[in-house]
């Protein structure tokens, strides 16, 4: 399921450009606009699902492909070796600002404990 009023819908449906570094017949992954590290991207799936309130059992598969995926891009952004951050913000005290799934790959730079 899409819903055209959602911001990474339309980058999945083609309709808004992005920066893709990924894409298969369930996830891709693209450029954040506002990067907050040297490398971070995005990466969602296809469908829409809100956050991570959303998810089932059922999406044990999709959750893996993700996590997989995100593994893929960090070896070829060459930031896997040093490490990165893998996050998905939920809500808005979460930090939240698009209702599709979606994870923050950062990496390039040392990341300070605790965020925010």
């Amino acid at each position: 399921m899409t819903t055209t009023l959602c911001l990474f819908c339309r980058i999945v449906a083609g309709e808004l450009p992005s920066r893709r570094v990924h894409e298969d017949d369930v996830v891709i992954a693209f450029h954040d606009i506002a990067p907050r590290a040297p490398t971070h991207i995005l990466i969602v799936p296809r469908d829409h699902i809100p956050s991570v309130l959303d998810l089932t059992e059922d999406h044990g598969r999709l959750l893996g492909r993700l996590f997989h995926v995100a593994a893929e891009i960090a070896r070829s952004e060459r930031i896997a070796e040093r490490g990165y951050r893998l996050v998905s913000n939920v809500g808005d005290w979460g930090g939240q600002s698009v209702d599709h799934l979606h994870w923050h790959l950062m990496g390039g730079r040392s990341m300070a404990w605790p965020p925010g």
